[in-house]
């Protein structure tokens, strides 16, 4: 069983074992830590309020009960999820209280955040898939998505975000450490555990190319292949207000599509772990903490619909 294998992983070939890892955080002077932590804590509750919001509002308005809306609020749900994963334990890094991670937790938390990253990566791609049919076939959008058929989407992108990780995070949990136990960044990722092994990383590595090229890849073509089409149907629209109209349906999601993918291409996709680590952390912070905040503004701002709703749940106040 993964606790078993959990309990058992991280011995060394002289019997010795790495109980826990030392996560460094970011660099500087204790000051400029209480700061970055301040903007972290900001961030967070901006991102919890934003995407609660976004899931509320949705729930309350009948006419917001829609496939669209109903791919967003899992998004909105998987935000805070994810977000939540990092920042609690990166404040702790970066005050210093909590800066240890027991080997256990890390593989844990390596599972937890690969397998949401996966869920977006899916959800994202079901998303331009529905514009897709929104407006390419707009006569017949109500019977080729459905609340059904939705919902199955939705389910099958948890399941394969989870599913797509779970290799991933076993052959982890398997590798042998010798010491170092020190992580240079602010919460364990798939690179930094490579990094610190000292038993054969190649079975490792490349699951991990392959999870991503599997995942991010095959996704990313499903989001391309749909907005492709998505043109292709505007430039034949002749009327500018009909443009505008049908590109205001899938701007939003375009938006975050290219924040997420732009990020998660750089991280993810590649042969080797060796890079440049403050670099990825600063795309990691991106990565883990500015999207999760942007997407509820995002899709309020340049969604029509929702700031109509917004205005609706002000006036009863």
């Amino acid at each position: 069983s993964l606790q078993m294998d959990l309990n058992t992983s991280g011995h060394t070939a002289n019997g010795t074992s790495v109980e826990e890892f030392i996560l460094l955080g970011f660099p500087g002077t204790w000051h400029s830590r209480v700061s970055l932590v301040m903007v972290f804590i900001l961030m967070y509750s901006l991102t919890v309020i934003g995407n609660a919001s976004i899931i509320a509002l949705v729930w309350t308005n009948k006419n917001l009960h829609t496939p669209m809306y109903f791919f967003l609020c899992n998004l909105s749900f998987l935000e805070i999820w994810y977000t939540t994963g990092i920042v609690p334990k990166a404040i702790g890094v970066m005050l210093g209280t909590s800066q240890t991670i027991s080997f256990r937790v890390c593989i844990l938390q390596l599972f937890f955040l690969l397998s949401l990253g996966s869920t977006e990566c899916f959800l994202l791609s079901v998303m331009a898939y529905d514009r897709y049919l929104a407006i390419c076939y707009p006569l017949r959008y109500s019977s080729l998505m459905n609340s059904v058929i939705s919902a199955r989407l939705a389910l099958s992108s948890w399941l394969g975000g989870f599913l797509a990780t779970s290799l991933l995070a076993f052959l982890t949990s398997r590798l042998t450490f010798c010491g170092p136990d020190v992580i240079n960044n602010y919460f364990c990722d798939i690179d930094s555990c490579l990094a610190l092994s000292c038993s054969d990383r190649w079975p490792v590595e490349l699951a991990a190319f392959l999870v991503s090229i599997t995942v991010v890849v095959t996704s990313c073509v499903v989001t391309l292949v749909s907005y492709v089409y998505i043109i292709y149907s505007l430039l034949r629209i002749h009327s500018a207000h009909g443009k505008k109209k049908a590109f205001s349906t899938c701007s939003a999601h375009l938006s975050v599509v290219t924040i997420w993918y732009g990020s998660t291409i750089f991280l993810y996709v590649k042969p080797s772990a060796q890079s440049n680590m403050d670099r990825k952390k600063l795309v990691n912070t991106l990565n883990t903490i500015v999207t999760p905040l942007l997407n509820p503004f995002i899709y309020t701002f340049r969604n029509k619909e929702v700031k109509q709703a917004l205005g609706r749940a002000f006036q009863k106040k």
